[in-house]
């Protein structure tokens, strides 16, 4: 039986990383794409040393082209993609009134118009092939404003959310799913690079659950939105955050 394939933008590390493995492991293939193609071409040797089931790709999510080159090239390995997983990020935690013009539009240039360029691309294949699976990484950030992050981070973040649903709708007649991901903190690099470990303690006693979250959890409900039974979930943003934004 042929195996699906996905592209993971910003897959060499964190949470992208902990992404890529989980649907590997679920029987994907799986390509990597990271402005840091050492780190992806590192990690997808890992996952698969041969290459015959995971390959890495320099990707900046900010080119169009390079989408274009990464599908294609992603289609010529391995015959088709039916999955584009948009978690490439830029965080930078600074207050709003230090933030510059030129800050606040490379933050929204990696998160806001990277998710767009990358979904437009890969949506344009699926619509002709009849079937594709999109999962945006979204944030509670972009639900609430933002505690521990930049304006132009919660910014970026509602906007996905936002652009889910508008791509869910035009996309659901074509066989295409859309659906968006809010994590709260995460026990990740950016996460603890955020929040220091000297105030961690301090800034758990606000999350309902006690603890921040598992990366590998996100990473399986990426999985799942990206399975061929899950047809009738769409324009949805799973909130996984601990408890800190409910509705």
């Amino acid at each position: 039986m042929k195996r699906d394939t996905v592209l993971v933008t910003g897959g060499a590390s964190g949470l992208g990383a902990a992404i890529a493995r989980e649907f590997h492991a679920a029987g994907y293939n799986v390509g990597i794409g990271d402005i840091d193609a050492d780190g992806a071409v590192a990690l997808a040797h890992e996952l698969d040393a041969s290459g015959a089931t995971a390959t890495g790709i320099a990707l900046d999510v900010r080119d169009q082209a390079a989408f274009e080159a990464a599908h294609g090239l992603l289609a010529a390995r391995w015959g088709s993609v039916e999955a584009l997983v948009n978690n490439a990020a830029l965080t930078v935690a600074r207050p709003v009134l230090d933030i510059t013009p030129d800050e606040f539009d490379a933050v929204l240039a990696v998160n806001l118009r990277g998710t767009f360029v990358g979904s437009q691309v890969f949506a344009r294949a699926f619509k002709a092939a009849g079937y594709g699976r999109i999962v945006n990484l979204a944030s509670l950030a972009g639900q609430n404003g933002g505690t521990a992050t930049g304006a132009h981070y919660a910014v970026s973040k509602g906007g996905i959310i936002t652009m889910t649903k508008v791509f869910a709708r035009d996309l659901a007649p074509f066989g295409i799913t859309v659906n968006a991901i809010a994590p709260g903190p995460l026990d990740t690099p950016m996460v603890h690079r955020t929040v220091p470990a000297d105030r961690m303690a301090q800034f758990l006693t606000n999350v309902p659950v006690g603890q921040i979250g598992d990366p590998a959890f996100i990473a399986s409900m990426a999985v799942r939105l990206c399975a061929r039974d899950a047809t009738f979930i769409t324009g949805a943003t799973i909130d996984i955050n601990g408890g800190l934004y409910m509705r």
